[in-house]
């Protein structure tokens, strides 16, 4: 029988729907029930392409015995963290602090009122499956005999926890002065100290895309100060992007055949990937890949990110303009199963010849690379582009044939904040590889995000289904969009001569909107859920990059680049305002501040504005600025009538005398 879940829009609440545990979605029911019954609250997190969530789903949530325990002794709501990452956020900064880890599923306890008192993430169904975890059963008890005896130790350990949740919210009480240039210097030597000199990336396995990290050495190598006093570092920023960059574009993490980054990789290799496909990763990643190769032009980088687009438009493309969020992790219930070979399945699609020269290439074998099942996850060995260029009709027929296969599940959910970093990447990797067509994809995006996604007086929905917006709009949401809008802002004239003002101006909009609705009127940053919105037991700040970047360092780069455009006081003020949050992140974690950095990098080096004269050759100065390492340029066509020469150079307040000559301009740069 359905349970109060199954008239949700998330597929992850639908996925549950029919679980005999009678699950509440997140809200004021659920929480008057537990009050009225004086029970506690099991609060379960997850999303719907979570492997991890799908096993738990199946051993615990679907049986009888254990749904009959949780429903008997807790109110139980399921939460979709997609949909309410502000209340994954609150609960999963509980159970860090509580464990010292996090992931998905998460599974928190609480209080009648929601504060959390205890909590974990996956737990086994019986001590067979449990790898030394405690039985979901018996922590239910365990739990719920504790809330009987023992309350007042549980109203003080919530007590606790929230008193740190709050502490987190002013890093900067601890960090004594504000970010300074000499930082920069000191917060990159840790992260180049943590490559992976073998493979690329940082630290050990499981390893994830770090799209912030490399934002902020991208940042640091466009430093004139860096290449000319530090050619040490600079020779080591170079090694660590391209070791990193070529390791993933190369491994499994990449969908060989298909296009598109899976979510992490559980090696170090980046051979074998958890096979879920998130929007918000390859958004990140087709905008790194596009910088780095106006740095390094390496033809694989444009590969990936001309193949990661294909991808996206092929089979995460919504009606209206957006895409949807996230391909599952499963297939059947099997991990990879959709993109996993042996050798005889491939040399029967290929022929012999060709079958056994793609294997060779890709490291398909007889014994495999996945989980000992005879299986093998493509990655290419082959360094040689020609050889990889050889292979695309081989890897077309796969591809064809594989689309054959059952396929993973897609969640349909359109999440704005996701899109916006879209926007963001498909500009920049429309100009640095002179791709019109991905410049009117991005502008797709931005015109449905500005038509569909927005409320009166600036604000924004977060999310929507089958074309219906619902939620608040979270920081990330303002803050990734503003970013977004001025990303299209700084190329659109290429294409669209006289536009970029309308994008700076509905940047600065979302921006206000920011301060006036998110702002801590005490303290430097902005909170992730506005003034307005439903009260939480916890209003948090974010300040630390993820897997996604934190909306406050997301604002900085909004207000950096606004401070350069406008010479607004009240943007450099604010800037001056947040320098206090990061000196301790960048002491303890610097890369937990790679955005802000790359920011404030990007302050020191100084954004500049090209302004063009109308009819002036925007596709040769286009042309010429992808041919250069990249740094923060506005290209502007003047509409004025003013502009005495082709071509004007601006940085800050400074601007160098009109020319009519392409490469003294580009070159002045």
């Amino acid at each position: 029988m359905p349970n109060r879940l199954q008239n949700e829009n998330s597929l992850y609440l639908r996925q549950h729907a029919e679980n005999p545990v009678d699950w509440f979605p997140w809200g004021p029911e659920a929480f008057a029930k537990a009050r009225e019954e004086d029970k506690p609250v099991l609060v379960s997190i997850g999303y719907a392409s979570c492997h991890w969530c799908h096993v738990m789903a199946h051993e615990s949530f679907e049986d009888a015995y254990i749904a009959k325990l949780m429903n008997n002794h807790f109110v139980c709501i399921k939460v979709d963290r997609e949909e309410r990452p502000e209340v994954d956020q609150i609960y999963m900064d509980a159970v860090q602090m509580l464990n010292g880890h996090g992931g998905w599923p998460l599974n928190v306890f609480c209080l009648p009122d929601g504060r959390p008192f205890a909590g974990g993430t996956y737990f086994p169904p019986d001590e067979r499956r449990g790898h030394n975890i405690v039985p979901w059963p018996q922590l239910l008890m365990r739990v719920s005999d504790f809330y009987l005896r023992q309350r007042g130790d549980l109203e003080e350990n919530a007590r606790a926890i929230i008193g740190n949740l709050k502490a987190t919210n002013d890093p900067f009480k601890v960090s004594g002065d504000r970010v300074g240039k000499g930082d920069f210097l000191m917060a990159a030597q840790p992260i180049l100290d943590n490559l992976d000199e073998e493979f690329g990336g940082f630290g050990s396995a499981p390893k994830f895309p770090p799209s912030m990290t490399l934002d902020f050495l991208l940042a640091m190598r466009s430093s004139a100060t860096v290449e000319s006093r530090y050619p040490d570092v600079a020779e080591k920023i170079d090694r660590a992007v391209n070791l990193t960059l070529t390791g993933m574009a190369h491994g499994g993490l990449f969908d060989q055949i298909g296009g598109g980054f899976s979510r992490y990789s559980v090696d170090r290799h980046w051979l074998i990937p958890h096979f879920e496909k998130m929007l918000y990763d390859n958004a990140l990643l087709i905008d790194i890949y596009a910088r780095a190769h106006q740095r390094y032009p390496k033809e694989v980088y444009r590969a990936v990110v001309a193949e990661t687009i294909a991808w996206l438009d092929r089979e995460m493309l919504a009606g209206g303009g957006c895409y949807y969020a996230s391909l599952d992790a499963d297939t059947d219930g099997e991990e990879g199963k959709t993109y996993l070979w042996n050798p005889a399945e491939v040399v029967e699609i290929l022929g012999q010849e060709e079958g056994r020269r793609f294997c060779a290439a890709y490291g398909i074998s007889k014994e495999g690379n996945f989980e000992n099942t005879g299986l093998s996850n493509p990655a290419l060995l082959e360094s040689d582009p020609e050889v990889r260029d050889s292979l695309r009709p081989a890897r077309e027929k796969l591809l064809e044939a594989r689309n054959g296969r059952p396929q993973p599940g897609r969640d349909n959910k359109c999440l704005l904040a996701w899109n916006a970093l879209l926007v963001r990447g498909l500009s920049r990797a429309a100009f640095a590889f002179g791709e019109p067509a991905w410049m009117e994809k991005a502008c797709r995006v931005a015109d449905w995000i500005w038509r569909d996604l927005r409320k009166e007086g600036d604000r924004l929905f977060s999310v929507a289904y089958d074309g219906e917006p619902s939620g608040n709009g979270k920081l990330d949401d303002y803050a990734y969009t503003a970013e977004a809008f001025l990303a299209l802002a700084a190329v659109i004239d290429w294409i669209e001569p006289g536009q970029a003002p309308v994008w700076i101006e509905r940047a600065e909009s979302l921006v206000e909107s920011v301060r006036k609705h998110f702002r801590d009127p005490e303290a430097p940053g902005f909170y992730y859920i506005s003034d307005d919105h439903e009260q939480l037991v916890h209003r948090k700040k974010e300040w630390f990059d993820n897997a996604l970047p934190s909306g406050n360092s997301s604002m900085l780069q909004c207000l950096v680049a606004l401070d350069a455009l406008t010479g607004r006081a009240d943007y450099a003020e604010e800037i001056d305002n947040m320098r206090l949050a990061y000196p301790g992140i960048i002491h303890s974690a610097p890369s937990a501040a790679s955005h802000a950095l790359s920011a404030l990098v990007s302050q020191a080096v100084g954004i500049a504005v090209i302004k063009a004269r109308p009819g002036a050759d925007l596709e040769g100065l286009r042309a010429a600025l992808a041919a250069r390492p990249w740094r923060p340029v506005f290209l502007q066509v003047d509409t004025s009538g003013q502009l005495p020469a082709a071509f004007q150079l601006c940085v800050g307040t400074e601007c160098l005398a009109p020319t009519d000559s392409m490469d003294e301009v580009v070159e002045m740069l």
